[in-house]
């Protein structure tokens, strides 16, 4: 009698245990605030200014408020963490986060893994220099070192140029270092995303470094959120985004963050 009453606690335990972990495993995605509304589970790489950054332990960027503005519409909060570029891939693809943020260009390969929304940011690759190189195109990159953040459609253009077995192509875990091995000399040039190169440009004068565009080396890109495949947020996110850029309050974020208005008729098509 004894050894069934032990054995029976010994179940009942292990049940608990094991109920115990599925649930906090599914707290590292989204939960229900004292309000029942979802919270999302939101990654990202905070070192993409002025998308995602950190400022004074806070991240920070118009992808952060963005994405605040954009769930609020479809009826749910964010909880934004960071977790660095290739992580932040894995998350999502493994359902431990419900959305990706940060620059992130929407293009064929990455659409056979993972779902995006309509597209909420127009970009074009550009390079960074120091004043006075003599790099006026992309064409002028060819057998120079090139520093990129790896995994970004930055190094996936040079690669398009120069091929991806290119020894003079440097890759880096974000841009911030690829600009820091520009200003010591250990590359000719970055290519990263015009407003990232742009905004570094105006906020460093002191740097002495110059931005150049080539539209007919880089083609237009489209940022979207990132989501998990068949994720059933994706529409509610689209109609979400749809909603404020119909009623003007995409424009007053983007024109708050960049000082001028967005292409709103590029971004509908």
């Amino acid at each position: 009698m004894k050894i069934k009453t032990i054995t029976s606690i010994l179940v009942v335990s292990l049940i608990f245990i094991l109920v115990a972990c599925g649930t906090s495993d599914k707290s590292k995605v989204s939960s229900s605030n004292e309000n029942g509304k979802k919270t999302l589970r939101v990654v990202t790489n905070a070192a993409y200014a002025p998308f995602v950054y950190m400022d004074k332990g806070e991240i920070v960027g118009f992808d952060v408020e963005f994405i605040s503005a954009v769930a609020k519409e479809a009826g749910y909060d964010v909880k934004v963490e960071h977790v660095g570029w290739e992580p932040l891939f894995v998350e999502v693809k493994g359902k431990t986060a419900d959305i990706g943020i940060g620059a992130i260009t929407i293009n064929d390969e990455r659409k056979q893994t993972y779902d995006f929304s309509a597209a909420y940011f127009l970009s074009v690759n550009e390079i960074l220099v120091p004043e006075g190189s003599p790099i006026k195109s992309a064409t002028d990159l060819k057998d120079k070192v090139v520093a990129v953040s790896n995994g970004t459609t930055g190094q996936s253009a040079i690669e398009s140029l120069y091929g991806k077995n290119n020894s003079k192509l440097k890759k880096f875990k974000d841009n911030n270092l690829a600009i820091m091995e520009l200003k010591k000399g250990g590359a000719d040039a970055v290519v990263a995303d015009n407003t990232v190169v742009e905004e570094y440009v105006k906020n460093n004068p002191k740097d002495n470094l110059m931005v150049i565009a080539d539209d007919t080396a880089f083609d237009k890109e489209f940022y979207g959120i990132l989501f998990a495949k068949d994720s059933k947020l994706k529409d509610e996110f689209d109609q979400a985004l749809k909603k404020m850029l119909d009623n003007g309050e995409y424009a007053n974020l983007y024109e708050k963050w960049f000082d001028y208005k967005p292409d709103l008729e590029g971004l509908k098509e």
